[in-house]
């Protein structure tokens, strides 16, 4: 028995399912979950000493690869001068005015202790903004575990075949909507059905958490311009495209402003953070500037701002980070197509910037309904040949790939030549 089997089996005894988050468990791919030890740039340690290339990354947050020097000593540095404070700091201030610099849409930001709150708390704005009560999501993005959004959630929900949760009263989630993504239509249904009462709509601009799924040539146009005639607000949550795709998030990718943004992972440098942001006379709403009340005691945490803080001026300072790690990423993800084509294999590759998405399904994947096509037991055969080869990726189908600039062309290469191995194998 391994170290990471026998952690495990004394893990399921005092831990829900043995794992603090639900994909962790690699229940799915029928795996027992490797603990790992240790990280350093692009690469894993477990605590049997097995080695992999880690196309997690945290689940996003580490597009440095882990444990930067620059970000280390900043988090070392602020360690020193204490853990938690509850009071106000100079780093929050400092933090908050680097985003809105390098976010056009953002003009205010609170800071809090992870994506869901940060959805749970714009939400709230949104509604105290506008009066209304009603908010409109897509089937299958995930926007945190909070009673409203476990409504046809991707990620873990997705993955363990749960379409909602148990322990969520039916009033948390009577003034949700859903509609389909990229599906412009299905949103203007409901505005059609439900206008005067809808106070947001919140998609991922990218979504992420159905395996990755693009969005179609209109469709975030198409919501800004459904919301301003309604009088709704649109809020993207940018808690895995914030800052990954470029330095104004996927809103500067794409060229869509929202009027509130939802933003974790990659700001907080691997610690635990979270924030939201957006037009001053929604975020003045928020207490105790008005009557719109969110608090958190370790929000604004000293240590955490050092990391996000230390990792956003990397990627402010560093000329064509973005264009050297999208192009990097382009061209290993359209090798894999090149590779799954040639061996004659239906199944399709999605890709943008440094995230990307292997579905084994012959049917093209633009939403929810299309992802759940895949053939999840396929993927499982895949995930655990690439995890015998060094490989390490997110233990479901539903989950995204997420390249580093720690990454290097040579060790993406050796990845293609495991891919060739795994179809060759999958042939014969």
């Amino acid at each position: 028995m391994t170290r990471s089997e026998m952690l495990f089996s004394e893990a399921v005894r005092y831990i829900p399912g043995g794992v603090n988050s639900p994909v962790r468990a690699f229940g799915s791919v029928g795996e027992t979950p490797r603990f790992i030890a240790s990280a350093k740039g692009a690469y894993l340690t477990d605590v049997d000493g097995n080695k992999y290339l880690d196309f997690v990354g945290s689940w996003g947050p580490m597009i440095l690869g882990h444990n930067h020097p620059v970000v280390l000593e900043a988090v070392l540095e602020a360690c020193r001068e204490g853990l938690s404070f509850g009071a106000a700091t100079e780093r929050e201030v400092e933090m908050a005015e680097l985003i809105c610099s390098l976010v056009p849409s953002i003009e205010m930001v609170r800071m809090v202790n992870s994506g869901t709150e940060a959805v749970m708390s714009a939400v709230r704005a949104a509604r105290g903004f506008t009066g209304r009560s009603k908010i409109v999501k897509f089937a299958g993005c995930y926007h945190g575990h909070s009673d409203a959004m476990l409504v046809k959630a991707g990620s873990g929900v997705m993955t363990a075949g749960i379409p909602d949760s148990a322990g969520v009263p039916e009033g948390c989630t009577q003034d949700t909507l859903t509609a389909v993504y990229n599906d412009l239509d299905s949103v203007k249904e409901l505005f059609t059905a439900f206008g005067t009462e809808i106070a947001a709509v919140i998609v991922e601009p990218v979504a992420a958490n159905m395996g990755v799924v693009l969005p179609q040539k209109s469709f975030l146009s198409g919501l800004r311009r459904l919301c301003d005639e309604y009088g709704s607000l649109l809020i993207f949550d940018e808690v895995i495209t914030g800052f990954r795709l470029s330095l104004s998030g996927a809103q500067g990718y794409f060229g869509i402003d929202p009027d509130l943004t939802t933003f974790g992972k990659i700001i907080g440098g691997g610690m635990p953070v979270g924030a939201y942001g957006g037009k001053k006379d929604v975020m003045e709403l928020i207490a105790p500037s008005g009557p719109v009340y969110q608090a958190g005691t370790l929000s604004g945490n000293p240590v955490a701002m050092a990391a996000g803080l230390a990792q956003l001026k990397l990627l402010r300072d560093t000329p064509d980070f973005y264009d050297e790690l999208n192009r990097k990423s382009d061209r290993f993800f359209e090798k894999i197509k090149e590779v799954v084509q040639q061996a004659g294999k239906p199944w399709q590759v999605n890709h943008i910037g440094s995230l990307g998405c292997v579905f084994f399904t012959d049917s093209r994947v633009s939403n929810y309904a299309e992802a759940k096509t895949s053939d999840t037991e396929a993927f499982s055969r895949y995930f655990s040949f690439m995890l015998q080869h060094g490989v390490y990726l997110a233990p479901s189908q539903f989950e995204a790939m997420f390249l580093s600039s720690a990454m290097t062309e040579e060790e993406l290469e050796g990845v293609l030549d495991i891919w060739k191995a795994y179809l060759n194998q999958s042939l014969s």
